[in-house]
């Protein structure tokens, strides 16, 4: 079908105007990516009072985040793989409801197999998300507007976690986290009709066309996206999890509050900036956002002990950050082609490797080498994913677009 014929994408001939950007269907998937990062990252402030509204110790609340992870980890691919014939929207819906439910569930629940079993079934819904949200979007729009359209639908990623979790942490002080979850399903209500009301129906992949795990695993450019993913989240992962031994073993002064807010900030300049250039400069922000990083990492390694360079470090760490997974989603829905929503759910898969990978590594190098041996093996992280962004010049990250 080309893009004459799409009425979202508007006509591409000789003197037509350009279409617009389909905004109100592209902030909706960016509501649900909200959604999906707040339902995800909000247990981690507020264990004191689940632990005792649930009667059970903060580890164990603790718990409520591990098997949210792991029900994204387990079901992304095979669940993304099975559902490829079905139409677009009805699937969309069906895992935007699994969050009203879980979440409901959660607010109601006084037994905590309950609540973990509502947690893994909202796991499985945002690994099922995920793998549709890029697609989603890229559908909506012509080939040359792709990766602006994705960048609008990731940007509820960074305003989860740079103003929703802080604003839902307060809210349980003052509310209860009851409450909190029983706001997020309510809000995922909402989101239901405006879904309804501004985002398009597409068809399922012809079963002709549908490509196994192991085939789309193979196809040119896909298997280093997932590595430059794998190794940039883990790096995030490790330091973003132990910031606070960072900063206490550096002695600078640094507020933790402080650094977080500025890294949040400084991600969503970053979003804006890679929405921006992604069509003409995906490859160029992608190698640009991998040595920010890099950089900011040896300033805290060389002179963390100053506030002022820890402040800015995390705000260049932010920015380059920000845009990530936009960029990596992006060139995965160009490599990948029709397969798309399978090579994101690959990609979801190695994004909570790395996010579970973060904890276990960083743990292993706090423990048996101290925080000294963090900046090594974040640096060797960010090169090795430096490289391969630049080896993959042909496919995954081309030279042109």
């Amino acid at each position: 079908m080309t893009t004459a014929t799409n009425p979202l994408a508007g006509d591409t001939r000789q003197g037509a105007q350009p279409a617009p950007l389909p905004l109100p269907a592209l902030l909706a998937l960016a509501v649900a990516g909200f959604i999906t990062v707040l339902t995800e990252a909000l247990p981690a402030g507020l264990l004191p009072q689940i632990g005792k509204g649930l009667a059970i110790s903060e580890p164990l609340a603790g718990q409520l985040v591990t098997i949210y992870a792991f029900g994204s980890l387990v079901a992304a691919m095979p669940l993304t793989a099975a559902t490829q014939g079905l139409r677009r929207r009805p699937l969309l819906l069906l895992a935007i409801a699994g969050f009203a439910v879980a979440n409901a569930v959660t607010a109601w629940s006084g037994n905590y197999v309950l609540t973990m079993a509502a947690r893994f079934v909202a796991g499985v819904s945002a690994g099922l998300l995920w793998a549709l949200l890029a697609g989603y979007a890229a559908r909506m729009v012509p080939d040359h507007m792709k990766g602006r359209a994705i960048a609008v639908a990731m940007v509820g990623i960074p305003l989860a976690l740079s103003l929703g979790v802080p604003s839902g942490t307060f809210l349980g002080a003052v509310l209860g986290w009851r409450a909190c979850f029983g706001i997020i399903s309510a809000m995922t209500l909402g989101l239901i009709a405006w879904v309804l009301a501004s985002v398009p129906d597409f068809a399922g992949q012809p079963a002709g066309q549908r490509l196994p795990l192991a085939r789309v695993f193979t196809l040119p450019g896909v298997r280093p996206v997932l590595f430059v993913t794998l190794a940039f989240v883990l790096a995030h992962n490790v330091l973003y999890t132990y910031i606070a031994p960072f900063l206490r073993a550096a002695n600078a002064g640094a507020r933790l509050d402080l650094v977080l807010f500025g890294f949040g900030v400084a991600s969503l300049g970053g979003i804006w900036i890679t929405g921006v250039l992604i069509d003409k400069w995906l490859r160029l922000l992608t190698l640009a956002s991998t040595l920010l990083f890099g950089l900011s990492v040896l300033a805290l390694a060389a002179a963390g002990a100053h506030p002022a360079v820890v402040y800015a470090a995390a705000a260049t760490w932010g920015l380059g950050f920000g845009g990530v997974a936009t960029l990596f989603q992006t060139a995965l829905a160009a490599t990948a082609g029709k397969s798309a929503d399978v090579a994101q759910s690959m990609l979801v898969t190695a994004w909570n490797i790395a996010i579970a990978g973060g904890g276990v590594v960083g743990g292993l190098l706090l423990d048996g080498f101290g925080i000294g041996a963090f900046p090594p093996v974040l640096v060797a992280l960010l090169a090795a994913a430096w490289l391969a962004v630049w080896s993959a010049r042909k496919h995954g990250f081309p030279s042109h677009r």
